[in-house]
């Protein structure tokens, strides 16, 4: 939050998780696949968590975990903190201030449950253990349920952002192959197939690692934002009443409709999505500074 680069949090932390299971899975290869005592007899796959018990894995496992939640939950942290300020799209309400605050509950929720479990180990403590799986899991999930809501409302009033729009369909793919992963992972348990869900584990795992990168997209726009006179206006509660006011005024006339705020609206010949006559930013469409005192219409997302 002192000027750094907001994007560097996800990456860090999504680095910091695949560099602990490479460790301990480049280890374990290494040692000749040992079989451990812990372990069912006819496991040939190891679980992470089995790895996470030995004498030389379990600190490894505690100290990744721990520096990568940290790290990730810091990066939920600071997307609130950014669109306070205006470096990100402002939330058009406080329901979606609401849903923002329950993501970083829930993450922190899911970020104790990993922690927990690296601690209370698979050898000793497998009851504690499973549990905190669970919690990992389920916490994680339940946040990205929640971010999840609060891009598609997002997305509603700021359609131009296609970032958004990428960033939503990302973690909502994220939520649905992980639970189904996570289901499949726990009924292959259940029923003794270890080996299966044993590979199972390492896909959600990894799979977990894309879901923590998908936040550096979120904090693109912090980049071309952090000069004052970029950052976005503030959302205010006449806008909407504006926009439906001006919007056939604005559609006779084929031009701008211009106040003192707002973000988009009316058309002539060839313009951007903010309706003036500048070219849009070459970026794809994903993100495009924000200009004063212009009006948009909430749309579909």
């Amino acid at each position: 939050m002192f000027g750094i680069s907001y994007w560097f949090l996800p990456l860090f932390a999504g680095c910091v998780w695949l560099g602990t299971l490479l460790g301990m899975l480049g280890t374990w290869l290494a040692q000749g696949s040992p079989h451990y005592p812990w372990q069912g007899v006819n496991q040939h796959v190891t679980y992470i968590s089995d790895v996470g018990a030995s004498r030389w894995g379990r600190p490894l496992f505690i100290a990744g975990s721990a520096v990568m939640v940290v790290v990730f939950d810091l990066a939920f942290i600071s997307e609130r903190w950014l669109r306070h300020k205006g470096r990100l799209s402002h939330n058009y309400s406080k329901s979606e201030k609401i849903l923002s605050v329950c993501a970083i509950i829930a993450a922190i929720i899911g970020a104790a449950g990993l922690v927990l479990l690296t601690i209370f180990d698979t050898r000793d403590y497998p009851t504690v253990h499973d549990a905190m799986l669970v919690v990992f899991i389920a916490g994680y999930i339940i946040s990205a349920c929640f971010i999840c809501a609060e891009y598609q409302r997002l997305g509603i009033h700021f359609r131009e952002y296609r970032i958004l729009r990428i960033s939503f369909w990302i973690k909502l793919a994220f939520i649905f192959v992980e639970l189904g992963l996570a289901i499949a992972f726990g009924v292959t348990q259940y029923q003794g197939h270890s080996n299966i869900s044993g590979y199972l584990e390492w896909i959600v795992a990894l799979i977990y690692i894309l879901y923590v990168w998908s936040f550096i997209i979120d904090f693109l726009p912090a980049v071309h934002t952090k000069p004052h006179d970029n950052r976005f206006p503030p959302v205010r509660r006449d806008d909407d009443e504006m926009a439906m006011n001006t919007q056939a005024q604005g559609t006779l006339t084929g031009g701008p409709v211009y106040s003192s705020g707002g973000y988009e609206h009316g058309h002539q010949g060839e313009t951007d999505s903010y309706g003036s006559q500048q070219p849009m930013a070459d970026n794809g469409g994903l993100y495009n500074p924000p200009q004063q005192g212009v009006v948009a219409p909430s749309r579909n997302f």
